[in-house]
């Protein structure tokens, strides 16, 4: 092996490195290694050229830019109304069906953030016992389709780059169904082992507010316990701030200096209590914004404003609205809430001007689960010609034998002409990160084939496994996936792994199908780590789990999906 094929290698494993240690940019660890490909000349212009404009590639962003529209039909609402009546076991199951067959359609996120608020405040099952299984439909509801998830669409892209057809449709669909249906019984049978929360804990529970001490309050030269701190109702006095001193834990003497910034953890409900306080304002109130009508949202992985604090985000002219609180899965939040910066996953609460609801930006940004709804929301003709034309655009691929990609340029440019998706929409709302990732990946593919590595990998493990059974092989590529996954974001683990499965296959002798497959399926898997998907991120924040209860409850279900898919890949995609 030349020192090239050497210093290859070394950029493939820096890439796997950076992804471990940039988890929230895989993205930019993408880019990263195409530069430094294309630096090296492992790869041309033309090659990276060719494979931005890649057809699986395109057909991926298209899907995506399809989704806007999709998750602002009336088709979730509906849904959600009829989840949760008559028996819990009836009800437990329709809301699981639902939320999986919707997530082989939709994307699997906006499923889940417009279902949880339901799954939060009904009042037939504790939320603790339905959170989690609805994350873990919502991933098994992916696997059913090419278009579930866009793992399959990235393993897709990146096999027809290796000069294959693609997947069709309904390929993941035979595995897929088998394995829901077992997951889902071992879901049912195991969710009285999730633990009960309360129901106001469950939404309200960790959120961290601020207040400031006025230099006019009379709450000034008092103690804590003087001023009635220490006696009130689902809030906590956690910490305070002076100075740019942190003062924690606060003891019942300590007495109030004006400046003082006090932070209190609990029931966010119970903010406008602290108004009861002579020169207390809070950081909403600050803005002028602080009413009633408060309004609860989930940030998004795309937020313009992740990586920003909420003074450099300028988030009341970005929004018309103001933070009353934040919380964040599984971990304490401390300091000054300008301060925090924010990250993908965090549930605010907001106290909304009047054009809150108007502003555009809110689909990119949030999540909205509570409160006020943007008014950009579809209805009428134009709600059913986005439903009604997805379900024609993907007819028209499996029964004419069109191509997805054909079918999709018209359906997308259908949504605008209509005007049920706007090119302001597009521009802001483009998922740069999922195609620097797939671009990365097929560059990083393309230099493992030019250099000289893929062959060399091919031929090792030929000499390696000559006379071993290539089914060994797949499941140790489908484990170290499903291990990787835990680590690092499905999309990636799917577009790291994916050359190395390929070409062990090809060194094997084998249909590489089944090792592809491996891939998707495994990426798609994570049911132990709650960071390991986003919806799981969602929920183990949503419901208050502790990584016990993952582990617990996510176990089983991952042993009945490997087991499953493991089982039927050599049966469904022979070697």
């Amino acid at each position: 092996m030349v020192a090239m094929q050497w210093l290859l290698i070394a950029i493939f494993i820096f890439t796997f490195i950076g992804l471990l240690k940039f988890q929230r940019a895989p993205e930019r660890v993408f880019a990263a290694a195409m530069l430094a490909c294309l630096a090296v000349s492992f790869v041309e212009t033309s090659h990276i050229l060719n494979n931005a404009v890649n057809s699986g590639l395109v057909t991926l962003i298209l899907l995506v830019l399809a989704s806007f529209s999709f998750e602002r039909t009336s088709m979730l609402r509906r849904l959600s109304a009829t989840m949760i009546n008559g028996s819990p076991i009836k009800s437990t199951l329709k809301t699981l069906i639902y939320t999986a067959f919707s997530s082989a359609l939709m994307n699997n996120t906006a499923v889940v953030a417009a279902l949880i608020s339901t799954v939060k405040n009904n009042r037939l099952i504790n939320p603790g016992k339905l959170l989690l299984p609805l994350s873990f439909a919502a991933i098994l509801g992916g696997t059913l389709t090419l278009v579930g998830t866009s793992t399959n669409l990235i393993v897709n892209t990146m096999l027809i780059e290796q000069g294959h057809t693609g997947l069709s449709f309904f390929d993941f669909t035979p595995i897929g169904i088998v394995a829901l249906i077992v997951c889902l019984l071992v879901i049912m049978f195991r969710q009285n082992s999730l633990p009960d929360i309360e129901e106001e804990k469950a939404s309200n529970q960790d959120y961290l507010l601020e207040a400031k001490v006025s230099i006019e309050s009379k709450m000034i030269g008092l103690t804590i316990e003087e001023n009635g701190l220490r006696s009130l109702d689902s809030l906590f006095l956690v910490e305070i701030i002076r100075d740019e001193r942190l003062i924690s834990p606060v003891a019942p003497d300590e007495i109030i200096l004006q400046n003082d910034k006090l932070i209190f953890s609990g029931d966010v409900s119970k903010v406008l209590v602290l108004q009861q306080f002579d020169g207390l304002s809070l950081f909403a109130e600050q803005s002028g914004l602080l009413k009633d009508n408060l309004t609860e949202v989930l940030i998004k992985p795309e937020s313009a404003i992740v990586g920003k604090t909420l003074k450099k985000a300028g988030f009341r002219a970005r929004f018309d609205a103001a933070v009353v609180a934040i919380k964040r899965e599984g971990c304490s939040l401390s300091g000054k809430l300008g301060e925090l910066v924010i990250r993908p996953g965090d549930f605010l609460v907001l106290a909304v001007g009047n054009d809150f609801s108007a502003r555009t930006n809110l689909s990119k940004n949030f999540y909205i689960l509570s409160g006020h709804k943007p008014d950009n929301m579809l209805s009428g003709w134009r709600d059913n010609l986005t439903l009604f034309g997805f379900v024609a655009t993907i007819s028209a691929s499996v029964l004419l034998n069109i191509s997805l990609l054909k079918c999709l340029i018209f359906y997308v440019a259908l949504l605008i002409f209509s005007g049920c998706l706007t090119v302001n929409e597009i521009k802001r709302r483009f998922p740069l990160e999922i195609w620097m990732i797939v671009l990365g990946a097929l560059t990083l593919a393309k230099a493992l084939e030019t250099s000289g590595v893929a062959e060399l990998i091919a031929i090792n493990i030929e000499n390696m496994l000559h006379g071993q059974s290539a089914y060994i092989t797949l499941v140790v590529i489908f484990i170290g996936t499903l291990l990787i996954t835990e680590l690092i974001t499905n999309s990636a683990a799917a577009a790291l792994v994916f050359p190395i499965a390929y070409n062990i296959a090809i060194g094997l002798g084998v249909s590489p199908l089944p090792f592809v497959m491996a891939v998707a399926f495994a990426a798609s898997g994570s049911f132990i780590s709650p960071f390991g998907y986003q919806t799981n991120v969602m929920v183990y924040n949503a419901g208050n789990y502790s990584l016990k209860d993952f582990v617990c409850f996510g176990v089983p279900v991952s042993l009945a999906y490997s087991i499953i898919v493991l089982l039927l890949l050599p049966i469904v995609f022979p070697f």
